[in-house]
């Protein structure tokens, strides 16, 4: 039977790529740290494929045709279709069609309705954190789009729903796989509003705090009254519910946090605690 074996939460922005070169030494040290020690934590893991949650920016799909999930089932997945990642060096990516067309299958089975795509694109959102952990291989993916950047988004409620549903279909999936869930976005920042570039610290270490602690209704409270006003960007945290939600909410280990300015985004980083089978 196949298990999760591992669960990640990594923030991810544009210009951790295209202006890379630009940072100060010393953020760049302290974000290639984060990065490289989830890296070094997925190669111990040895996971066979990973399921990675990620918004999709305008890169698969727009206002006229939004969906609030879709799972990638295709055999391979394009690399990332932004220009300041021509040189990303894992690209096209293996798909795990027929892990993915389960947790499909799973979801309808029980009354959940995701979007599917036989031919997706995997933006900075999904590459940024991958090119960055410095893993021995990539392996296979299924990419879960979660809509969080128009209303209307799915409920943080049903977020963690969709986490539980990806471990339900997980362990009833038949084959011997070891999987891993990466998470990407967050923590709070600013896209294109008069608030660009703030970062709540107050609020992303009230999240980070709740995340810790594990403990749903209090996690959920809190996003509920708090996450709308952390800026529109914030709303990526809708990925690490459903991380929180296939680890079985129980509560992860902070690996880093640490506001960046100079990339607009407060940058988290943090490992869930698996259940050892």
């Amino acid at each position: 039977m196949a298990e999760i074996v591992a669960a990640y939460a990594a923030s991810h922005a544009p210009l951790v790529a295209r202006d890379w070169h630009l940072l100060p030494a010393a953020v760049k040290d302290r974000l290639s740290a984060a990065y490289r020690e989830l890296g070094r934590q997925l190669n111990e893991a040895r996971p066979d494929v990973i399921v990675e949650i990620a918004p999709d920016h305008w890169s698969n799909f727009f206002i006229n045709n939004l969906p609030n999930v879709c799972i990638g089932v295709g055999e391979v997945h394009d690399g990332p279709p932004e220009p300041f990642l021509k040189d990303y060096p894992y690209n096209p990516m293996q798909g795990a069609p027929k892990l993915a067309m389960h947790i499909l299958k799973t979801a309808l089975d029980n009354d959940f309705e995701p979007s599917v795509s036989y031919n997706m694109k995997l933006d900075h959102g999904f590459c940024i954190p991958l090119m960055r952990m410095d893993l021995k291989e990539l392996p296979p993916i299924v990419p879960i789009v979660i809509n969080s950047l128009e209303e209307p988004m799915p409920s943080l409620n049903r977020c963690l729903a969709w986490g539980k549903l990806i471990r339900k279909a997980v362990e009833s999936y038949p084959e011997k796989v070891r999987v891993a869930v990466l998470t990407t976005g967050g923590l709070s920042h600013s896209i294109g509003e008069p608030t660009m570039g703030a970062i709540d610290e107050d609020f992303d270490h009230a999240c980070i705090e709740a995340f810790r602690k594990g403990s749903e209704g209090p996690l959920l409270s809190f996003l509920e009254t708090n996450l709308a006003k952390a800026g529109n960007g914030s709303h990526e945290v809708r990925n690490w519910l459903v991380a929180h939600g296939a680890a079985q909410s129980r509560g992860f280990e902070l690996i880093d946090y640490f506001p960046v300015p100079e990339v607009y985004v407060g940058c988290g980083f943090a490992a869930w605690k698996i259940a050892q089978s």
